[in-house]
């Protein structure tokens, strides 16, 4: 559907790619971050055949200039996950995501980092994003650049999404084969989700999209927590206490000393929250923890709106790349 732009250009994009979804914004770029913003449909990150975050962002910037064609790009800002482990080299494709915009420049970056413009608003300091995974990022955007965490669901991405999910099957499929007792909410979740216990490997270890389905599970786990179950309980506080530990270590001594955190799962509250705030104050007592000041897609817009002005920092791989 074509849309008409009544407001004064030029425009910025902001695009969000995370572990299961996608989201986009469209905003003037010289008014007040989030004034006139509009939203795009959500576009599904990773599907069971596998869907690159380049495809991604680059059907989205399609979509701008269908639905809104007269809304000249000034710049477009583009964070995502997974592009500085799993992708190849985003140089290399910038180029195709610009021409698609109409030749406008694009920065693309880690999540971590639009994550990080979203909650400290462009200020140095540690942030960490936990949705499907977990990255934290330490840094001023210009010479410093600490990164903790973020390497994929089957070694690390502590007190993720998916690690929740993960550790809710384990000691749901410990009570089904009668070592433990303790999890049997856990255990009919899981059913209810996934079927018969012996279908969960056929359903799981083949996906390309196991990460999202795993965290799938984790708002199964979340909500037994919430309701006082033990097991999800204690692996809700155990991921909390995994999150500030990735956090922590994202500290740099020569950045201010300040912390935030973003993402999906801080949504879940209660068990997950404590259990955080309480190992982040144990580890890093003289840190100020903050409110995050904006989401990641907002850290996006602002990452866009930094390249139309000329004061986007300089491309540093495997952070961020400009084009």
């Amino acid at each position: 559907m074509v849309q008409r732009i009544s407001e004064p250009g030029p425009w910025v994009l902001g695009i969000d790619i995370g572990g299961t979804g996608s989201r986009a914004a469209l905003e003037p770029a010289g008014a007040p971050l989030g004034s006139s913003r509009r939203l795009l449909p959500g576009v599904r990150s990773i599907a069971e055949g596998g869907t690159s975050t380049l495809e991604v962002a680059e059907r989205l910037i399609s979509a701008v200039r269908v639905q809104w064609p007269d809304a000249p790009l000034a710049a477009i800002g583009i964070g995502a996950t997974g592009i500085a482990s799993l992708a190849g080299d985003p140089a290399v494709e910038l180029p195709r995501l610009s021409a698609a915009a109409g030749g406008a420049p694009v920065a693309f970056a880690i999540d971590g980092v639009t994550a990080h413009l979203g909650a400290l608003a462009g200020s140095g300091g540690a942030v960490v994003a936990v949705g499907t995974g977990t990255i934290a990022i330490g840094t001023d955007l210009r010479s410093i650049w600490r990164r903790v965490g973020g390497w994929g669901h089957l070694y690390d991405d502590r007190g993720s999404g998916a690690w929740v999910g993960i550790e809710g099957l384990k000691a749901a499929i410990l009570t089904h084969d009668g070592v433990t007792t303790d999890a049997a909410a856990l255990l009919a979740a899981a059913v209810a989700r996934f079927g018969p216990a012996p279908e969960w490997p056929a359903q799981l270890s083949t996906r390309d999209d196991r990460g999202a389905i795993l965290a799938g599970f984790a708002a199964d786990v979340a909500a037994l927590a919430g309701i006082g179950d033990p097991v999800a309980t204690r692996i809700m506080s155990t991921a909390g206490t995994l999150v500030a530990g990735t956090l922590a270590a994202a500290l740099d001594p020569r950045l201010p000393w300040r912390a935030s955190g973003v993402g999906g799962v801080f949504k879940a509250g209660g068990a997950f929250t404590a259990g955080f705030e309480a190992e982040f104050v144990r580890l890093a007592p003289d840190a100020s923890l903050i409110d995050p000041a904006g989401t990641p897609l907002d850290g996006a817009v602002r990452l866009a709106r930094l390249v139309a002005s000329g004061d986007a920092p300089a491309g540093h791989p495997p952070f961020l790349w400009v084009h």
